[in-house]
């Protein structure tokens, strides 16, 4: 269902509409207030006349729509429908959603997400039935390498790598017992690794579960001076092509897996100097990053980003320093507790998970040129716990999503 200002769409008429054309039926489209001027909605008082709306025109009326009211549009006739893709294409792109779920304290059913859509810079909630559906079981959904979501029981391993959520796989839950692992998606193998309870063999095991055969295969375990810390809660994941790095969070120390040779490698030192004290990897449009936090622990002075340079050992280049302001922000009337990082297309959001309220976007262009920004989360509901994601959306799977008529998308 979409919330949406469906008064323009009922203002405007393309030059290819005519009564024959078969009539839109959303039923799970509720109008509200129009988006556009008086001066334009008031159109709809004549009905009977029909504004011819150059092509050109039309294209820029709808770069300044958010993504998820174009979804009607496209439907409208093929010269809406072109025009929507058009101006995609050459006006105003689609860019990588952030994905907030909330999964209340007293229930583990995840019923809300809110989206955030850096093109519009707009926020959606999206409300549906819980994520996973199995009778009896409400499972703790968690996020890992900033797009996959998954949810492990001693049963059944099940995740999505989809940025809406609309599939999700089922698996046999691996075979070592894990309370915090470290997982991520590299190509088309899910990669589990570490975190195993006390009383496995092998805290350090990894296994790798295969999409395509749908089977899990036992690797490498990981290295013995990751013993201490192998679990998610002191590392940060990113994958690099068929690679797959863990780095330590207060160290900068990192190995990297090969999901083809199925073999470790390192370590490699990805702190950039000896005043980072904090540091998270990631990748941006397949180039490997590092966030970092300068200072010391109760005392954050800036918050830098790099680019690694090809390969591991040829050391990296600053390319953006939060601005002092924002900087503030994430701190609140606190300090730093742990940092977040979610990495999305050319995006990298932080958060402090002391302050709620307050989230810092950073829109890598270009590779080397940074556009800073805050943005106030919406999402923030008292006794509710937040899973943060993200990933590529486009218009076919909002209109997937739209017509199961399975999700209610309303803007805030």
């Amino acid at each position: 269902m979409i919330e949406t200002h469906n008064t323009f769409y009922k203002s405007l008429k393309s030059p290819t509409h005519s009564p024959s054309h078969p009539k839109l039926h959303y039923p799970n489209i509720i109008p509200t207030q129009s988006f556009f001027p008086p001066t334009m909605a008031a159109t709809q008082r004549e009905p009977e006349e029909e504004t011819h709306i150059e092509v050109d025109v039309l294209e820029a009326i709808f770069s300044l729509v958010p993504l998820i009211e174009l979804v009607p549009a496209c439907r409208v006739s093929k010269a809406w429908n072109h025009a929507v893709f058009s101006s995609l294409t050459h006006l105003k792109q689609i860019k990588p959603w952030l994905i907030i779920l909330t999964q209340t304290t007293r229930a583990s059913r995840v019923v809300t997400e809110h989206a955030y859509d850096p093109r519009s810079h707009a926020w959606l909630q999206i409300k549906h039935q819980p994520l996973i559906t199995k009778a009896g079981e409400f499972p703790t959904v968690r996020s890992s390498h900033s797009t996959l979501l998954y949810t492990l029981t001693p049963s059944e391993f099940t995740f999505s790598i989809d940025a809406l959520h609309l599939e999700w796989h089922h698996a046999s839950s691996p075979r070592v017992w894990r309370t915090d692992p470290i997982i991520a998606r590299v190509g088309s193998h899910v990669v589990v690794a570490g975190g195993a309870c006390e009383f496995e063999d092998d805290p350090l095991a990894v296994e790798m579960y295969d999409m395509e055969s749908c089977d899990w295969v036992r690797c490498q375990s990981m290295p013995e001076k990751l013993k201490n810390t192998s679990a998610s809660t002191w590392q940060s994941v990113s994958v690099v092509g068929e690679t797959l790095l863990v780095t330590e969070k207060d160290s900068g120390v990192t190995y990297s897996f090969n999901t083809i040779a199925m073999k470790w490698e390192g370590p490699y030192y990805l702190r950039p100097d000896q005043s980072v004290f904090y540091c998270v990897t990631g990748t941006l449009s397949e180039k490997l990053m590092v966030v970092g936090l300068v200072g010391e622990a109760g005392n954050v002075r800036e918050v830098k980003l790099w680019v690694v340079k090809d390969g591991l050992v040829s050391g990296m280049k600053e390319i953006g320093l939060m601005p002092k302001e924002m900087v503030e922000k994430l701190k609140g009337d606190s300090e730093f507790g742990s940092v977040e990082v979610i990495w999305v297309g050319d995006f990298v959001y932080l958060r402090n998970t002391l302050v709620l309220e307050e989230l810092v976007v950073c829109e890598v262009m270009n590779g080397s040129l940074c556009d800073w920004r805050s943005v106030r989360n919406v999402a923030v509901d008292g006794g509710t716990r937040m899973v943060f994601c993200g990933g590529d959306v486009c218009i076919e799977d909002l209109q997937k999503a739209v017509l199961s008529e399975k999700r209610k998308f309303c803007m805030k």
